[in-house]
């Protein structure tokens, strides 16, 4: 199974928006929770959002309106729309699936079995 592809990364001024996408065409289940995650050198992996095959959708809660997950589905594409974007989000954004509905731990990392290989958000002051 081919690892999903996150595109749509970039350098950005503060302020600015950017909508990362995560190309899923070869995971086919039909029931997954998929994540978006990211982290920068020398920390660990950090959740950001998540949605699941029901459409629900997961942020965590600190300054969770500056995300927005969607999926188009017969794409089988995942987006992460980040807006007012800040220096601190600065990071390599992933994109990962689960063949499972999202549960309360979905912000976990070990949830997760199929990662992409990221995509370099970087923001300027």
């Amino acid at each position: 199974q081919a690892r999903p592809v996150e595109s749509g990364g970039g350098s950005v001024q503060t302020g600015g928006s950017l909508r990362l996408s995560c190309d899923a065409s070869e995971y086919t289940k039909a029931v997954y929770c998929r994540g978006w995650f990211r982290q920068t050198p020398g920390k660990e992996r950090e959740a950001v959002a998540a949605i699941n095959s029901r459409g629900s959708t997961s942020y965590l809660d600190s300054d969770y309106s500056r995300f927005v997950i969607s999926q188009d589905n017969p794409k089988n594409t995942v987006y992460l729309q980040i807006n007012r974007l800040k220096p601190e989000d600065t990071a390599m954004y992933y994109c990962a699936a689960a063949p499972h509905y999202c549960s309360d731990s979905w912000y976990y990392p070990d949830e997760y079995h199929y990662w992409g290989q990221g995509t370099q958000v970087t923001v300027s002051s």
